[in-house]
């Protein structure tokens, strides 16, 4: 093996993905496992974890799979105990698992907010704080959020999903500063719009997505596979001085 194949190589590591049943997800459990991680791939949907699970095993990799509910004040820590069972340590965190309820801030109900906050800001925090120990008695360990280009700037109709994205970025900077000097690298990652079941819902009729395409300068949207492969590279030892970033992969959207 090259040696920039092995600054990439995940062979031995163990992975939690949140979120894993589609888009984002489901493609970094793949990707993940094409470098020889084992994956914990956590969702509620159980055919979809049936499928994801014969992906990775298909790749000739273990996977557990896991059902929570990150919306739950009990859901993540459960998912990191039943991950924890089936490997012993978990090496790589990808807290994946988001929600977009779309509303203005005047009609947005608290129900909504609640909920939004819980799977998007409270639920990487509490299956940080479930597997973070181990990570720092091993001395290493890779944590990945994935927020939002919205969360580094406004945009209308996403009150509650913006603020909890702004938040994981700042809890992101939050773990770095208390676990980076355990080796620990927390990063996360703030998309445009993927085209994921989530995005084609939000932005996939042409009167709402064409003026939001009309803003990127690659006049495009993305794919799962790009934010996939960017996670394959913080999951790595490539990234190890890269810590506590909010890495945009937005097309342009933010330099325009």
């Amino acid at each position: 093996m090259s040696d920039w194949m092995k600054r990439f190589a995940l062979d031995g590591k163990t992975a939690l993905v949140t979120g894993a049943t589609k888009g984002i997800g489901l493609e970094t459990c793949k990707v993940l496992a094409d470098a020889g991680a084992d994956i914990a791939a956590v969702g509620r949907d159980r055919d979809g974890l049936a499928e994801v699970k014969a992906a990775v095993e298909g790749k000739g990799r273990r996977c557990a799979a896991i059902s929570a509910d990150m919306a739950t004040n009990d859901g993540p820590g459960h998912a990191a105990k039943d991950a924890l069972a089936a490997f012993g340590t978990i090496d790589i965190l990808v807290n994946n698992a988001g929600i977009a309820l779309i509303d203005r801030l005047l009609d947005a109900t608290i129900a909504d907010w609640d909920q939004t906050m819980a799977v998007n800001l409270r639920a990487p925090w509490l299956l940080a704080k479930a597997l973070v120990p181990a990570m720092i008695k091993k001395g290493s360990g890779k944590i990945i959020n994935i927020s939002s280009q919205a969360g580094v700037v406004g945009l209308e109709g996403h009150g509650a999903y913006a603020a909890s994205k702004g938040g994981l970025n700042m809890l992101t900077t939050v773990m770095c500063v208390e676990w980076a000097k355990h080796n620990i690298q927390i990063n996360s990652i703030c998309p445009t719009v993927i085209l994921t079941p989530m995005g084609e819902q939000v932005w996939g009729k042409p009167e709402k997505g064409d003026p939001m395409k009309a803003k990127i300068p690659a006049a495009r949207f993305g794919k799962p596979i790009e934010v996939a492969d960017m996670i394959l590279y913080l999951a790595s030892s490539a990234s190890g001085l890269v810590n506590g970033q909010s890495i945009l992969i937005d097309g342009g959207y933010t330099a325009a």
